[in-house]
């Protein structure tokens, strides 16, 4: 399951607006992974390099989740429990303030 395979989908017939909810998680699309085992029909962007090298050697890092903070880094977890007090921090709280 990962949330820009779903961004991609949703962009692809201009239905994303920037908050990801869980109504678009279940949006039917063979890139929707949170619908669909297994990687997507195709690519999601075009890797640079830099992606590229990363990917062949990876750090050596325990993270299996991240989230974006929503000023172009991420904030990494262990655990699922960390992960969703994570995404409380600068998901949920960062769209309610927008709203507000």
């Amino acid at each position: 399951q990962c949330d820009p395979t779903v961004i991609y989908a949703l962009e692809r017939i201009g239905q994303y607006n920037g908050n990801l909810t869980r109504e678009n998680l279940r949006f039917d699309s063979a890139y929707n992974t949170y619908r669909y085992a297994g990687l997507p029909p195709g690519p999601i962007a075009s890797p640079g390099k830099a992606s590229l090298a990363a990917a062949a050697a990876p750090a050596d890092a325990p993270y299996l989740y991240f989230v974006s903070r929503n000023d172009g880094s991420h904030a990494f977890a262990t655990t699922l429990d960390e992960h969703n007090r994570n995404v409380q921090q600068f998901q949920r709280q960062y769209f309610s303030d927008q709203r507000r």
